[in-house]
């Protein structure tokens, strides 16, 4: 089966070389790359343009953001799956191989994630991971959380995008779309949602960190109230065709949302914020203190530490804490993993479970 691998592109100079080359390093290489070039400011396509391999096509275009680069990808894509790595993330060298394999066992599946691991701006790892659900995820899942993490995680069979794909008129000529383009953040879970409630498709996850999602303080805490808006704009689309699924989940996903962007606060050291949104969280569904007390009061509880302990104290506690929390999961992965291959029939021996 042969994959296409949709990189957009656009002001990722300091990266773009090591993601293509972690691309080209795969262990499975039936794939092509298409590179979009989103008119980006700096010099990312010159750097693209040094690789010389003859399944890389770059197409250019006039911006449209991160949906607008992937639905061009998707215009030109001749796979049979398609896949999307940011151009600022990384491959592991065995990620296609992985989910072409898990494609190809699982008829029903239609979109095949992996767990991530998290690595900075300067790409090093940060020993924790995403860890989130794996099989049997529904819709209500999707409204509470974001499991495939990033949109460098999927690997898609070409059918489920036929399925959802949509016509519109936005620059000028009728054009299919797949994401949303209107949408500026939030455009892989509105993705994802419309796979979940609009087909038969599963939704499914591989317990390897295969991704190496990198974690950027840009934007602070405005970019937070933009995810928050975009977070609502999701929310009134999905009124627009299943309105009774908001009615039953949208406070609680909003909650969630909430939740996570107090998280997301949290990482970029703004105590104020994450304690205000934590407040708002709490306030708009109360069930999240039910279905998931442990998570919500740990969020809480860090967020008002970070509000009002010094500075340099904070970082000695969330230290310690992140050293724990990553050798938890990743012992808890690598049981999965043996689990697994167990289950599937597989010789572990002589392979090499250690992680990032």
């Amino acid at each position: 089966m042969r994959v296409s691998v949709i990189v957009p592109v656009y002001g990722v100079e300091k990266y773009i070389a090591e993601t293509v080359r972690s691309l080209l390093e795969q262990t499975y290489q039936n794939f092509e790359i298409i590179l979009v070039d989103d008119a980006s400011p700096d010099r990312s396509i010159e750097v693209c343009q040094q690789f010389s391999d003859s399944r890389m096509k770059i197409i250019h275009q006039q911006n449209r953001g991160l949906a607008g680069a992937r639905n061009t990808g998707i215009r030109h894509a001749e796979g049979d799956y398609i896949a999307f790595l940011d151009g600022d993330d990384l491959w592991l060298p065995q990620k296609l191989a992985k989910h072409v394999e898990h494609l190809e066992a699982s008829p029903e599946v239609g979109v095949s994630f992996s767990r991530s691991a998290l690595i900075d701006s300067a790409g090093n790892s940060l020993n924790t991971y995403l860890m989130p659900k794996l099989t049997d995820i529904t819709v209500e899942d999707l409204f509470r959380s974001n499991p495939i993490g990033n949109g460098s995680a999927a690997v898609i069979r070409r059918e489920v995008f036929e399925a959802i794909q949509f016509q519109d008129n936005l620059y000028g000529t009728v054009e299919n779309f797949c994401f949303d383009d209107r949408f500026r953040r939030s455009e892989d879970i509105e993705c994802w949602l419309r796979i979940a409630i609009q087909t038969p498709w599963k939704i499914e996850g591989i317990p390897e960190p295969l991704t190496l999602y990198r974690v950027n303080a840009e934007g602070l805490s405005a970019n937070l109230l933009k995810q928050l808006e975009s977070w609502q704009q999701v929310l009134e689309k999905v009124r627009s065709y299943a309105p009774e699924l908001i009615e039953e989940w949208g406070n609680l996903g909003m909650a969630y949302r909430l939740r996570y962007l107090a998280r997301t606060a949290v990482r970029l050291k703004d105590g104020e914020m994450a304690v205000s949104l934590m407040h708002r969280a709490i306030a708009t569904s109360k069930q999240i203190l039910l279905e998931e007390p442990r998570r919500t009061l740990r969020i809480w509880f860090a967020a008002y530490l970070l509000y009002l302990l010094p500075q340099l104290f904070y970082a000695q506690l969330e230290n310690s804490a992140a050293k724990a929390v990553g050798l938890i999961q990743k012992r808890r992965i690598q049981k999965e993993q043996i689990r697994q291959a167990t289950l599937n029939g597989t010789d572990l021996r002589g392979q090499d479970l250690r992680l990032l």
